[in-house]
């Protein structure tokens, strides 16, 4: 299986520190809890989703969470620009941040 999160990457950012570490895991956590809905809400303002879609990206670039921050840039470009996203990139990014999520709770 392979790692979703870098966890080189994260403990750089977070000098070693692993009690940071898992203080950053549980705000991302809480993070895709809060907005991984919005996002995928297609009654939302396209705009709005994107923002929330922004602000997922920054918090998964920030642990390492590659996959999810790569999903979640393609849906706010889609969501900004004229072309929309397809369903299925929608379903993409709840399974990786379902699937990253399964990751840190097997962390503890």
């Amino acid at each position: 299986m392979s790692r979703l999160i870098d966890h080189a990457y994260l403990a750089e950012q977070t000098f070693g520190d692993d009690e940071l570490a898992r203080e950053l895991l549980s705000l991302f956590e809480a993070q895709c809890r809060r907005l991984l809905p919005g996002i995928v809400d297609t009654g939302l303002d396209r705009c709005e989703r994107a923002d929330l879609a922004h602000t997922l990206k920054g918090s998964a670039l920030g642990i390492g969470a590659a996959r999810v921050a790569e999903l979640s840039a393609a849906i706010e470009d889609g969501l900004r620009g004229s072309d929309g996203i397809p369903a299925m990139v929608l379903a993409d990014l709840a399974d990786a941040v379902n699937a990253t999520l399964a990751e840190i709770d097997a962390l503890a």
